[in-house]
């Protein structure tokens, strides 16, 4: 059956209604040199059967590879309930709420989701997830300026602890609405952020500082101090977390004498899975004082006259629902099945679960390093406590280990040369709850292997 039901006749008969020869004709205002060609190597049209066959062949040459990457995106076991459930009917065909009073089903999920977010946070209100984590990094920096009405800068405090994909998307979305994003340098011993590195921002105008907890190296910042620090120099805390992480570590809201004032991150490591980038989910939450400049939707929990609970949304902030002029994003969304995903898991694990998880991480992490760095030419690179990431260096350049590494169905870790060459040879690596005793011992062995093959050569 075609995707198309339109016959040739039909399209005969629509075109000769519109006074038209052919369909192109419908297009002839675009200039030909800016039309695209035909697309190369798409074979014929073939039966469903047959092009399923060729897309499983395709996805099997990705194999199973041991998995030590990190860097945004982790690999945590998801219990089989999670996308049993997401993927019912109910949830799977649903999208955001339009008709909020048709939608109760919706509705009370993401309910459920904002107090999920707001209890990992301990902040007072969630938004129904954005994007992704590097898009709510850039939305967060837009509502600070929104809501630091005596700030006049637009500048925003980054750490180049933050990871470097999630400041290249924010100045791509934020950076052209008039934000500056200014670096602030890590400490090379431990690999974190010291109060010292803002001094030179002590008699200026900043609007907000981003404090990563844990930051791309998996390092744990001084929140504290540098929450207090940007709330005496009339700046907002915007708290970049793991939401794994506050299982076990202090939430954002409790930062410092008075809290973050806005956390958010990347939702992904709540039961979904990697699947090449997306999609994910952004979460957001803030002080009750911001809500108003809280970009996406609220879902509120209410009684009727009956005195039976409800569900609606108690803010709507988006451009479908008020004039974009007044709107306070106009690229947000609610990403509903993946948000219904994170809502599943973290009520199956629970907070003893999602604790446990973490735990388990640490310690694989731990044990990662303590195998790798007692081999001949490697070394961690950071001092002090870290989550599930960690940093190695090598004596010799890194790409091609990892590419060797590879060969023999290992992802050894990210390179961090392109994007931190003061580093030197350096490398991410991760370790979550799902890697064993005997991966951390396999990664070990074909390491030494490899870096003792190129000392023979």
């Amino acid at each position: 059956m075609a995707f198309i039901p339109h016959t040739e006749e039909d399209i005969a008969q629509m075109l000769a209604e519109i006074g038209v020869d052919d369909i192109e004709d419908l297009f002839s205002e675009i200039p030909a040199g800016l039309k695209a060609a035909a697309l190369e190597g798409v074979p014929a049209a073939v039966p469903e059967m047959a092009i399923t066959r060729t897309m499983r062949q395709l996805a099997a040459r990705d194999g199973s590879p041991l998995s030590f990457l990190g860097g945004g995106a982790y690999e945590h076991h998801i219990p089989a309930a999670v996308w049993e459930v997401t993927t019912r009917g109910e949830f799977y065909s649903a999208y955001t709420p339009y008709q909020a009073e048709a939608s109760q089903g919706t509705l009370q999920l993401i309910y459920e989701f904002q107090s999920m977010i707001t209890a990992l946070t301990a902040l007072d209100v969630s938004n129904a997830s954005l994007y992704d984590g590097a898009s709510a990094l850039a939305e967060a920096s837009l509502m600070a300026i929104r809501a630091n009405r005596k700030s006049k800068s637009a500048t925003v405090l980054v750490p180049r602890s933050v990871n470097p994909r999630y400041l290249r998307v924010a100045e791509s979305i934020a950076g052209n609405q008039g934000v500056t994003f200014a670096p602030i340098d890590f400490d090379p011993e431990t690999g974190t952020t010291p109060l010292s590195a803002l001094a030179s921002w002590a008699d200026k105008d900043v609007t907000a500082l981003v404090v990563p907890q844990p930051n791309f190296f998996g390092r744990y910042e001084d929140v504290d101090g540098l929450t207090d620090w940007a709330h005496a120099h009339g700046a907002l805390a915007i708290g970049l977390v793991n939401p794994t992480s506050l299982a076990l570590l202090k939430p954002p809201g409790e930062w410092g004498g008075q809290g973050a004032d806005i956390a958010c991150g990347e939702g992904q490591p709540l039961g979904v899975p990697l699947s090449s980038g997306g999609p994910y989910l952004g979460f957001m939450a803030c002080k009750k004082a911001f809500v108003r400049q809280m970009p996406g939707r609220i879902v509120g929990r209410t009684v009727d006259l009956d005195g039976k609970s409800g569900f609606t949304l108690t803010l709507q902030a988006r451009e479908q629902h008020i004039r974009r002029s007044k709107a306070t994003s106009n690229i947000c969304t609610n990403q509903g099945l993946v948000m219904t995903a994170a809502t599943i898991y973290m009520s199956l694990l629970g907070a003893s679960g999602l604790a446990r998880v973490a735990a388990a991480s640490c310690s694989n992490t731990s044990a990662l390093v303590d195998a790798l760095s007692a081999l001949d030419g490697v070394e961690s690179v950071f001092s002090g406590a870290g989550f599930h990431e960690a940093v190695l260096r090598l004596d010799r350049p890194v790409q091609p280990v990892l590419d060797a590494l590879a060969q023999r169905d290992i992802l050894g870790g990210i390179d961090l040369g392109p994007e931190f060459p003061e580093l030197g040879h350096c490398m991410l690596i991760c370790a979550t709850e799902t890697k064993t005793d005997e991966d951390i011992r396999h990664y070990a062995r074909a390491l030494a292997d490899i870096l003792q093959q190129a000392q023979v050569a």
